[in-house]
């Protein structure tokens, strides 16, 4: 045997593992006595669960993690580990580090990226935050967000969005941004009712299981599929909500050198990203869309075309002594 097929071996043997690892933990996960009791869920705050995989980023993790616990109306932090080569001692120092407010951390059976959307005993909340590891919010937007999905709770609520397409000449579906509307709202930062875990993770039947093989051979689109999963049963498009200030750690964009601690937080954080790599990964994206749509047999995705904001000011300057300001500052 050589040894390109001995890494192909190791690759599918790896593969399986992580296949039945997840199967366990989904059947434990769906098994009605895991299942938290709806008439006990608080409606007045939220269960904030943090992807973390990259040991780079701990220290990132650590002090968003703290930010989130620290806010009124967040009920519980669930720290959901996804790398299974992370050493017992690692995990064990970040799980000491985290004292502060109710945070846990939770280290995942495999490194499915469906692991994230597993319905938990441990969620008290009817809502949910699905965010990633690298993402900043200020408190008030992010509260404001909740607010907006407290009145559209059938619907994804988000910051970040991008958009499905159909390429004609191709006749597949494309993954792309629009500048007047969108259709998918990424897990960056995601609110959403607790019960689309359940409806994600356990409910669907074979298109769905399929569906999700699809995310854990393609490492990729669990976003996507939750999109698909919440169009399909609320009939209508996410919301998208405008932030006072969000800070992408994670986009090679988003850099600066003032010589302070967050930059030090985002070294070895944004070459990490799989949307650094953005031909590829729109077109991988594409694919998933077309494979959800094929498998599935309809196109649930449904267009939105508003993004809610917490203010309205005035969009004009006006002098205010000797700066200008928001003309909606100047006092005359």
């Amino acid at each position: 045997m050589n040894f390109e097929s001995l890494t192909i071996l190791v690759l599918l043997l790896s593969f399986s593992t992580a296949v039945y690892s997840l199967h366990k933990e989904t059947a434990a996960a769906c098994a009605a006595e895991s299942l938290p009791d709806r008439r006990n869920l608080r409606s007045d705050q939220i269960t904030v669960l943090i992807n973390g995989y990259y040991e780079s980023r701990i220290p990132l993790l650590q002090s968003l993690a703290a930010r989130y616990a620290a806010s009124p109306f967040v009920h519980t932090v669930l720290i959901l580990w996804g790398n299974p080569s992370t050493s017992t001692e690692t995990l064990t120092k970040l799980a000491q580090n985290l004292t502060t407010g109710p945070i846990s951390l939770i280290r995942q059976s495999s490194n499915s990226l469906n692991s994230r959307f597993l319905p938990r005993k441990s969620i008290q909340t009817f809502a949910v935050l699905i965010c990633d590891d690298d993402v900043e919010i200020d408190t008030p937007s992010l509260e404001f967000a909740f607010r907006i999905w407290g009145r559209n709770p059938e619907r994804l609520v988000g910051f970040f969005v991008r958009s499905h397409d159909l390429d004609l000449s191709r006749r597949e579906w494309i993954y792309t941004i629009h500048q007047d509307k969108y259709s998918i709202v990424l897990t960056k930062l995601m609110i959403l009712k607790a019960e689309y875990l359940f409806e994600y993770s356990c409910g669907g039947g074979a298109a769905m299981a399929d569906m999700r093989r699809v995310v854990d051979v393609e490492r990729n689109c669990e976003d996507i599929l939750m999109n698909f999963v919440v169009a399909d049963m609320s009939n209508a498009g996410p919301i998208m909500v405008a932030a006072q200030r969000i800070r992408d750690w994670g986009d090679p964009r988003n850099e600066y050198d003032d010589g302070n601690e967050r930059l030090r937080l985002r070294e070895g954080v944004s070459e990490i990203g799989l949307s650094n790599r953005k031909g590829e990964h729109r077109k991988r994206r594409g694919g998933c869309i077309t494979e959800f749509h094929r498998r599935l047999g309809r196109m649930p995705l449904r267009y939105s075309y508003g993004k809610s904001v917490n203010s309205i000011g005035e969009q004009a300057l006006c002098r205010k002594g000797r700066k200008l300001v928001p003309c909606d500052q100047n006092v005359l």
